[in-house]
């Protein structure tokens, strides 16, 4: 099981460094662990946040993970008070099987991990439009 631990990624840019702090690990199955992006906003409610959980399926044949990533658009109101005025939300699940051989889980998850950093899926999952 791995230790939780700081996630740092390229913002839209390409070059500039975002790190996404370990904020709470996980106690086990169905608690989640969180990480926030501490580079935005004032208030905890106007960072980024990702969060992971897991567990085991209803058989017990296959572990369950669920993720969920938030990422808020603020506004200051005339009041000049910040507020969360929107969210864009996105969320992923993955089944393992645990018949599998960890190289073939292995094999599974990285590939599918590389087809999201694409530029034509994160550009079409930015357009709000599959490719054509």
């Amino acid at each position: 099981m791995a230790a939780i631990a700081n996630l740092t990624v390229k913002k839209a840019d390409g070059t500039t460094d975002i790190v996404y702090t370990a904020k709470v690990p996980s106690a086990g199955d169905k608690s989640a662990a969180l990480w926030r992006s501490d580079t935005v906003g004032t208030a905890p409610a106007h960072k980024p946040t990702f969060s992971l959980t897991s567990r085991n399926n209803g058989t017990g044949t296959a572990r369950r993970s669920e993720s969920s990533y938030q990422y808020p658009s603020l506004a200051t109101g005339t009041d000049g008070k910040v507020n969360v005025v929107d969210k864009v939300v996105i969320t992923s699940q993955a089944v393992v099987p645990q018949g599998m051989s960890a190289a073939d889980i292995k094999e599974a998850v990285y590939q599918e991990a590389n087809i999201r950093v694409q530029a034509l899926i994160k550009d079409s999952i930015a357009d709000g439009y599959a490719p054509t």
